[in-house]
Order: structure tokens, then C-alpha cells, then sequence
């Protein structure tokens, strides 16, 4: 059975789905105004993991995740999303473009980088500025039940009203304004923005290009209304899990919480999962240290996006990870040799022959490890039992596949690539190695490690193994 760590009661949990079939899974997606950087798809992989460990269990999912594309202020770094300037309006500015071209640009990015690391596409990628509607009429159930109030700026939601608020983080992990001016008109600091005023022609700021008209004057959402509002419109007022990073825990989950269960009178959401942040080299991600690295920044050293993957992999998502280049080349060595014995091995439809350990038993344990919270470093070393097991290739390929359902690491796909590569050794190079062997059958090994040699001058590598020798290109 799935267990899993629930933030809201701080457990782990066994998995009970509000439906027997179906699971409705909600997942914080990027703020379009720059790249999603290394730390952010930490975050988005583990969604894609729980999302396939659910498909794995048989579970149908619906899979929803947010793009904001409006609304996220760059306060919310200091302590108080609701001031300071809109990430895409500034951005904007910045790039000389107009804020829906920066939105669709780093949208496009973050879709490109998304495939390469071979994450799970939800069944909706929703925007906030699709569903302004949705969150207009959102705000108008909680001010007709008494949980908002009006200021200079605009609408805030009255966290006084809302018994249970801070639950998820505790109301002493909420803090606001710890290095920027405090909004003094709110009635509570804990207090958040639902909708803000645009600014007026007088006051000098100039138009904004992102505004809507609403019921209380042109403005636009505040960043937290866009998740209550979307993820109800598609997995209704109750649903299963919601995720995210642990910096959302502090304040953007417990508003969403509020806000949706005032609205509704119904519990929210039944199971909250949230990933731990990345360290580089042991210190904090930030742009100010160069250290926040992009997925093309790996591509441009030279590394596979899946050399990243296998790295994420590695460590439990609730525990920090000390990304190191060195521990990139690790995973990244230790992926290209899965490939490579993978692409020597039989395939699964040439071959009937059972593995000799019972097929289950490896599975069973697979299973065990994925079950447990998304522990994925156990179910890893599992795979690597079975790659260095003494079962027939057929066979070890066809549940590695499988596993492989979930590790998203395209066994199958690269090393059919590899096999495909090696296949097409030019004849003198085959001569070679065949010359090679025949010196080593007759004991004439320093002839034969010559040959060898020369066969390496020429851009290829000989490997021994069981069943004799081969050739790949370097």
C-alpha cells in the first residue's frame, strides 16, 4: 500500500483516495518570468515520481498543474507577496517586451526543459490569466461570507475569520514584511491580498499591461487566489494532493487553504506533499551567488537532463540535496553504463526465458521501496540488483522496463540507440576484433593486447564479457 508523508498532520500516512479509481493531484508549477531553474524541477520531478507511482498502483490521474502568469510580486522573497513589483511586469521592463511575450518565452522554456527531463505532462497546464473570471468569482463567494475587506490596494482576505488558519505551517512560521515596510492599512500582518488596485494615472507608476476589469475597479489577482480558483474549477472543491517546495509551506499553501475552505465550507485538500529545497556545494541557491544553474548551463558542460534526473533520484525528496558537479558526473557515469549494458543484453520479445529469481520478488521489493514515501534510493539499488544479477537478459529487460515506468530514466529508447550505434562498426573494425580474439584463444595475449590498442587509435573501445568480446565507438 502507498504511504505517504503528509504535511498537513506532519505523518506518514497510508494513501486513501477520495475515489477508488481516480486520483486528482494539484501541482505549483513555475512564475514565467525567467527560467525554472535546478532547484524548481527538483520540485516538478517529484510530482512526476508521485504521479507515476499512482499510475504504477493502478490509479487513473488527474494530473493539473499552474503556470502564473500574473500576480506574483517580488515581495513575497522578502516576506510579503503582496508588495512590490509584478515578477512579469518587471521583466518586461527589463527585457524591452511586453509582459504576455515574456510570459509565452519563459513558458516555451520551461516546456522544453520539462521534456528533456522526461517529466509526466499533466493532463492541464492552467494559466492564472486564463481564469481571472474563475477568480473574481471566487473573491465574491468569500465577501459575501464576511472573509474579505477593502484597503488603498486593494481586497485583502481577513485572516481573523478563518479559525484554522496556519495550520499546514503554524502561525509562527508565517511571518511578513521582516526586511520591507510593512503594510500598516491591513488589519492583521498575516492578512493577504485577493485582488490589487492597478495604479491610478496620477500616481505616476504608469499603465499596467496585465489589468482586468473587476466588480471593485481595474486591477488584477493576488498570487495565491489562482491555485484555490483552478484547482477547484478542475478537481473540485475537495481533492486528493497538492504539491509543492517546502518554501510554499510557510504562507502560499496556508492561504490557499483558507481562502478555499472559506469559500467552500469543505476541507481543502486531504494530502500535502512538499519537496525540500537544493544546496550547491553546500550553500543556499541564489542569483546573487551565480549559483541558481539552469538545465541548459548542465547542457552546455556537456551533461544529459537525465544525468539530473538520476541525480534527484538519489536523495529522498523531503531531505535537502548538495548538488556538486562532481556528484553530477557520478550520476551522469553511472546512467551511461545502465545504457550501455542494457544495449548488450537480449530483446524481451526474442527471449521467453523466465528470470531465474522469482520475477515478483524483485518487483515486490521495487514496489516496497516506491510505496514507502517515494524512495526512490532504494528502489535504485533494487534496479542495480537486477542489472547485476545472472539472469537471462530477456528477461532482467523486460521488468526493467517496467521500472522504468516510474525511474523515467528511457532505458529502453538509449540503449536501443547505443545497440543501434554499435551496430553499424565499420567491417575492418570487426576484422580487427576478430583477429583479436583469435590471438587470445591461442594465448598470444601481448599480440592480442596490441591489437586492442590499435583497435582504441581508431575511436572505438573493446569490452570482454561472458559471452565474449565487442565493439562500440568511444
Amino acid at each position: 500500500m502507498l504511504k505517504l508523508y503528509n504535511s498537513l498532520t506532519r505523518k506518514l500516512e497510508s494513501f486513501k483516495p477520495i475515489s477508488p479509481t481516480t486520483v486528482g493531484v494539484y501541482a505549483c508549477g513555475p512564475t514565467v518570468y525567467d527560467f525554472a531553474h535546478i532547484g524548481n524541477f527538483r520540485t516538478y520531478n517529484t510530482s512526476d515520481l508521485l504521479v507515476r507511482v499512482l499510475k504504477y498502483n493502478n490509479y487513473d490521474v488527474d494530473y493539473v498543474m499552474n503556470l502564473t502568469d500574473v500576480g506574483h510580486l517580488t515581495g513575497d522573497n522578502l516576506g510579503d507577496a503582496d508588495l512590490g513589483d509584478d515578477r512579469m511586469e518587471k521583466t518586461a521592463a527589463k527585457e524591452g517586451r511586453s509582459a504576455w511575450e515574456v510570459a509565452k518565452f519563459y513558458t516555451d522554456a520551461f516546456f522544453k526543459d520539462y521534456e528533456l527531463l522526461g517529466l509526466t505532462k499533466p493532463k492541464r497546464f492552467v494559466r492564472a490569466t486564463d481564469h481571472i473570471r474563475e477568480q473574481i468569482e471566487l473573491i465574491q463567494r468569500l465577501e459575501e461570507k464576511g472573509f474579505t475587506y477593502i484597503i488603498t490596494d486593494g481586497i485583502y482576505f481577513d485572516t481573523s475569520q478563518f479559525e484554522d488558519y496556519g495550520a499546514l505551517s503554524d502561525l509562527d512560521k508565517i511571518e511578513q514584511g521582516a526586511r520591507i515596510q510593512i503594510n500598516k492599512d491591513k488589519k492583521n500582518k498575516r492578512d493577504f491580498a485577493l485582488w490589487k488596485f492597478s495604479p491610478s494615472a496620477s500616481s505616476g507608476q504608469g499603465k499596467r499591461q496585465m489589468e482586468w476589469d473587476s466588480p471593485w475597479g481595474v486591477g488584477f489577482p493576488g498570487w495565491h487566489l489562482e491555485c484555490s480558483a483552478m484547482s477547484m474549477k478542475y478537481l473540485g472543491e475537495t481533492f486528493d494532493i497538492h504539491t509543492g517546495g517546502v518554501d510554499l509551506k510557510s504562507t502560499h499553501h496556508p492561504n490557499e487553504i483558507a481562502q478555499s475552505e472559506a469559500a467552500t465550507g469543505k476541507k481543502f485538500v486531504n494530502y500535502w506533499i512538499h519537496g525540500a529545497f537544493i544546496l550547491v556545494a553546500g550553500e543556499r541557491m541564489s542569483k546573487s551567488l551565480g549559483n541558481n544553474y539552469k538545465l541548459y548551463d548542465l547542457q552546455k558542460e556537456g551533461y544529459d537532463p537525465l544525468a539530473l534526473r538520476y541525480l534527484y533520484l538519489q536523495t529522498h525528496y523531503r531531505k535537502e540535496l548538495n548538488f556538486t558537479f562532481a556528484s553530477l558526473d557520478a550520476a551522469q557515469t553511472a546512467l551511461k553504463k545502465l545504457w550501455q549494458d542494457v544495449s548488450s543484453w537480449e530483446d524481451p520479445a526474442e527471449s521467453d526465458r523466465p528470470l531465474e529469481k522469482d520475477f515478483k520478488d524483485y518487483e515486490e521489493v521495487f514496489m516496497e521501496a516506491v510505496n514507502d514515501d517515494l524512495n526512490m534510493s532504494k528502489a535504485l539499488g533494487v534496479m542495480w540488483e537486477l542489472v547485476k544479477s545472472d539472469n537471462p537478459t530477456g528477461a532482467k529487460s523486460r521488468l526493467l522496463f517496467k521500472m522504468d515506468e516510474i525511474l523515467g530514466l528511457d532505458i529502453k529508447n538509449r540503449s536501443f540507440e547505443i545497440k543501434k550505434e554499435e551496430g553499424v562498426v565499420p567491417e575492418h573494425i570487426k576484422e580487427m576484433l576478430r583477429e583479436r580474439e583469435k590471438l587470445r584463444r591461442e594465448k598470444r595475449f601481448n599480440l592480442a593486447d596490441l591489437a586492442r590498442k590499435k583497435i582504441e587509435k581508431l575511436g572505438y573501445i573493446v569490452e570482454d564479457g561472458k559471452k565474449g568480446a565487442r565493439v562500440r565507438k568511444a
